[in-house]
């Protein structure tokens, strides 16, 4: 049993296994704040009462949670506040100097700052971990390894199975999908007759882990598409919108010049189950059809069968290019693909659900969004684990530790980048793509381990990754 508990504590790092003590929190060791905020300096933070928590305790007496990646911290002006969640309250900041205090029960990490060689060691076992990553796979690799993702105990991510999900933050609300058609489809027709391609593509960042336009110039030998942007250039934008080009906001002269067009290439920057952005939704709800590559569950989310052209349901550019045109040609069949407006058509339960369940909003000042509510969800979990570790203390044989709990490949996971067109064996060994993105998956996965290392054997100096990383490669080459 110690040797089971002993594993599960270097895994876990956060937890007590089942019949092992809970370390205690006296003023020694480790627990010690060292060049810590002092607790007068917290007494002094602001309490705000939140409906439905009766937590009575003082500033003093309740947990911190600290924001490693600053920038996010999501409370202004100050770096340190109380918040009441749905059960219990913390105090949570962004001040580093709290990192060893022995209330510090939780650290938040933005996935796109998250750096191995920049983790807070050593990794304090009373202390959890929690990923807040909402973006692209291709910002963060080290978190689609088994290694990275079990680093965490809470996770917020894009993906249906993290603890907190973000899986539709790209689309604002049911109604956005329901807004009438921009651009009729008779004047559309209108702008084909006058030389428009049936296919719009738009893209600025060109060299991504999806490879999707080495598919889209294939496709482009089969169908006409105007290319805007920067990636496969064959027509300029008008000098006036050439700023929101890139924008995720949605300018309004921007939004109706792209509107005229019946199809929407709409290929993600990484492929990932459940990583949907803007590129899916926005066509939507403007009244065009997309052309989807990126999440391989999109059916899943999609108001109904007849929403969204697949690009991966076709075994060919060349097939693909086949339905498009027989689409575009055909008013009555193309006009199925715009039906989700009317409200009958959504068939989607899960959809639906999803976006009448989420506690949090987008633009919905009704709501708390999702940073607020992922350190509440972090707040509850928390206060819920160490009111449990307290029970254990004093009755072990009457009340088991608290469960342990890890994230797994699930919460994040995603798969190594693949050519957007054709097998790997049939890139050149020059090409950008190929000594780019799957070198740097791998390269994810050894960073992923090295720190896995270092918190295995309790180092307190980050900058002993690439040793580790190396030790490591030496073990690998040797078959070990």
């Amino acid at each position: 049993m110690d040797a089971v508990c002993w594993l599960l504590g270097l895994l876990l790092h956060s937890l007590p296994c089942w019949g092992q003590a809970v370390p205690h929190t006296g003023d020694h060791g480790a627990f010690q704040p060292q060049s810590a905020l002092t607790d007068m300096e917290f007494t002094s933070v602001s309490s705000y009462r939140g409906p439905g928590n009766n937590d009575s305790r003082g500033n003093k007496e309740l947990p911190i949670i600290l924001w490693w990646s600053a920038g996010l911290f999501p409370h202004f002006p100050g770096d340190t506040e109380r918040i009441d969640c749905h059960y219990s309250s913390c105090l949570v900041t962004s001040n580093r100097k709290v990192q060893l205090y022995k209330r510090t029960s939780a650290i938040i990490f933005y996935g796109t700052d998250f750096r191995a060689y920049e983790a807070p060691l050593p990794r304090l076992p009373h202390q959890t971990w929690a990923l807040f990553h909402e973006e692209s796979p291709m910002n963060n690799y080290v978190l689609s390894h088994g290694p990275g993702i079990r680093l965490f105990n809470y996770t917020a991510t894009f993906r249906r199975e993290s603890d907190y999900p973000l899986t539709l933050q790209w689309l604002p609300s049911l109604q956005y999908l329901l807004q009438p058609t921009a651009v009729s489809l008779q004047e559309k027709n209108r702008w084909r007759r006058a030389g428009l391609a049936p296919v719009l593509y738009m893209q600025s960042h060109c060299d991504v882990p999806s490879d999707r336009d080495r598919y889209v110039q294939e496709l482009m030998k089969y169908i006409e598409i105007d290319s805007y942007g920067k990636c496969l250039t064959n027509k300029p934008l008008p000098e006036r919108l050439e700023d929101t080009s890139t924008a995720t906001g949605e300018d309004g002269e921007f939004m109706s010049f792209v509107a005229r067009y019946k199809f929407h290439l709409a290929l993600e920057n990484g492929l990932c189950s459940d990583y949907m952005t803007e590129k899916l939704w926005r066509p939507m709800h403007q009244g065009c059809v997309p052309i989807y590559r990126g999440s391989p569950s999109v059916a899943d989310w999609l108001p109904n069968s007849h929403s969204a052209i697949v690009i991966d349901d076709f075994p060919s550019p060349r097939k693909l290019a086949e339905f498009i045109m027989a689409l575009d040609s055909d008013d009555a069949e193309y006009s199925r693909y715009l039906e989700f407006k009317t409200p009958s058509k959504i068939t989607n339960l899960r959809l639906l659900e999803g976006l009448e369940s989420r506690e949090w909003g987008v633009n919905d000042m009704s709501k708390p969004n999702y940073l607020n509510g992922f350190e509440c969800y972090v707040c509850d979990q928390e206060n819920k684990r160490l009111a449990s570790e307290r029970t254990h203390r004093h009755n072990p044989h009457l009340h088991p530790p608290p469960s342990p709990k890890m994230a797994n490949n699930s919460h994040m996971g995603c798969p190594l980048p693949s050519p957007g067109y054709g097998e790997v064996e049939e890139v050149h060994p020059n090409d950008s793509w190929l000594q780019m993105w799957p070198q740097d998956y791998w390269q994810s996965l050894d960073q992923a381990e090295g720190l896995d290392s270092l918190i295995r054997l309790n180092e307190s100096d980050p900058g002993l990754l690439w040793h580790h990383i190396q030790k490591i490669a030496m073990r690998r080459a040797k078959g070990h």
